[in-house]
């Protein structure tokens, strides 16, 4: 079997889903179970963590570069659009929204921000759905402040803005 080659480059910025934005430190060679593995090595900042993830998994583990300014300006318009009907079980609620966030995609999380923090005007949510929330918006905050190149207190500022609308 072939190894794949790298998507990513050295020094590139990415989003692991559920991690966070990460930075590729290195692409290296492992020996894994007597076969060679090229690896990389994605630092996240937000956890203080080293992560090496298999070249050929990346894909699969939804490892992704950061949207361009485009993108993240589609994230964004998603707060002023009309908020979808949710389920009332806060069970199916957080899976859905959980689902959403695994995709990774910059726009799924923004509706999973929006969805979570429009629930939380009518019914403090559960705690599960409130670290979801916490999350979601830390992921949102991080990737768009990297791709429009803007402080995260000013992203932040913008997104409470936007949802507040």
């Amino acid at each position: 079997m072939t190894e794949a080659n790298p998507t990513f480059s050295e020094g590139q910025k990415v989003v692991y889903p559920l991690q966070g934005v990460g930075q590729v430190n290195k692409i290296m060679q492992r020996v894994f179970k007597g076969k060679e593995t090229t690896y990389y090595e994605i630092y996240l900042a937000a956890s203080d963590m080293t992560v090496l993830v298999p070249i050929d998994k990346a894909e699969e583990l939804g490892i992704r570069a950061i949207v361009d300014k485009k993108e993240a300006q589609t994230a964004l318009k998603i707060f002023q659009e009309e908020q979808d009907v949710v389920p009332a079980d806060w069970k199916m609620r957080y899976q859905m929204n959980l689902d959403l966030l695994k995709k990774g995609s910059v726009v799924d999380i923004a509706q999973v921000v929006k969805t979570l923090y429009h629930r939380s005007k009518v019914k403090e949510l559960p705690i599960m759905e409130r670290r979801l929330f916490d999350s979601a918006l830390k992921l949102l905050i991080d990737e768009i402040s990297f791709s429009l190149d803007k402080p995260k207190e000013e992203v932040e500022q913008l997104i409470f803005d936007k949802l507040e609308e």
